[in-house]
């Protein structure tokens, strides 16, 4: 059995009696069972427990922002033209699966 859940997330172009946008979803009872106790051991609506894990799912899953983010940090740093940084650096990244 799956249940409908209505959601909040702030979108700030539309204007309502609520703040946000209004949304349906449809979970499996088990997930909306969980999600149901983890939001009140954690004292948070359900509104805002889904939009926090939406918020994460779109930061995990959007890779050129995050390289774009590193590459900014990495501009910020002092870096030395270091010879051992650079080999360690190389062997790291060559076991990396990319």
């Amino acid at each position: 059995m799956r249940r409908v859940v209505k959601c909040f997330l702030d979108v700030a172009r539309y204007a309502s009696y609520t703040i946000g946008m209004k949304t349906a979803i449809s979970l499996p009872e088990k997930v909306f069972k969980e999600a149901e106790r983890f939001a009140r051991r954690q004292k948070k609506s359900r509104s805002q427990l889904y939009a926090d894990a939406i918020a994460e799912y779109l930061a995990r899953h959007a890779p050129n922002d995050i390289t774009e983010s590193m590459n900014q940090i990495c501009d910020h740093l002092e870096t030395k033209n270091d010879r051992f940084q650079r080999k360690a650096a190389r062997k790291l990244l060559s076991k990396e699966t990319w």
